[in-house]
Order: C-alpha cells, then sequence, then structure tokens
C-alpha cells in the first residue's frame, strides 16, 4: 500500500489554489486538438467539490446563452493549466445544487466583504 500511496503522491500538484464551494473561478483547461493544444477558459461558480487526495473534484456551473452548463474538474489533473480565483463566495451549505432550480439574481452568491 506504501507504493501506491508514494505514487499518487507524487503525482499530486504542489500549487493548488485554495478554492471554496461559492467561488467565482477561471479555470484554464487544456484542450488536446490534434497535435496542436490550446488553453480554454471555463469560467462559472463552484457548486460543490467532493472526495480527496489525488481523486479530488471540483464541479463549475455556469450559464450560457439560457443553458447552464456543469463541468467537472480533477484538481490534479494536467488538462487544468491554472485556476484563478475571481470573486470569494460566501455560503452556508456544502453543495450548491439549488442553483441549477434558480434563474436570474437568483443564482448569485453574496460575496465576500472585506
Amino acid at each position: 500500500m506504501n507504493a501506491l500511496e508514494q505514487i499518487s503522491k507524487s503525482s499530486m500538484k504542489a500549487d493548488v489554489p485554495e478554492i471554496n464551494v461559492g467561488d467565482n473561478v477561471k479555470v484554464h483547461v487544456r484542450i488536446q486538438e490534434g497535435d496542436k493544444s490550446r488553453i480554454q477558459i471555463f469560467e462559472g461558480t463552484i457548486i460543490a467539490k467532493k472526495h480527496g487526495g489525488i481523486s479530488e473534484t471540483f464541479t463549475v456551473r455556469r450559464v450560457a446563452h439560457g443553458v447552464g452548463i456543469e463541468r467537472v474538474f480533477p484538481v490534479h489533473s494536467p488538462a487544468v493549466d491554472k485556476v484563478e480565483i475571481v470573486r470569494r463566495g460566501v455560503v452556508r451549505r456544502a453543495k450548491l445544487y439549488y442553483l441549477r432550480g434558480r434563474v436570474g439574481k437568483a443564482a448569485k452568491v453574496k460575496g465576500l466583504v472585506r
């Protein structure tokens, strides 16, 4: 079991930002198209974080053209180039699945006041 733990720890990223549920983030994803690769930015609100360690994931939701889009990103994936925090959010829930049923201003998350 120790060998498996060492392999998983060696493939984990060291520079993972402190992201929380409710934050607005920009996720820079590396897209491979044939022999070329490019960076695509997916911006939205984090509605869930799951697991921990090497299999940790977070779900980002955005609304584009009136249609809700959700993507699940592994935190330690080499395809995720970087995660920028646009705005911190203040929430009282661990999962924000209730935002799926809301439209417009009701789907907003309160911001952190400094």
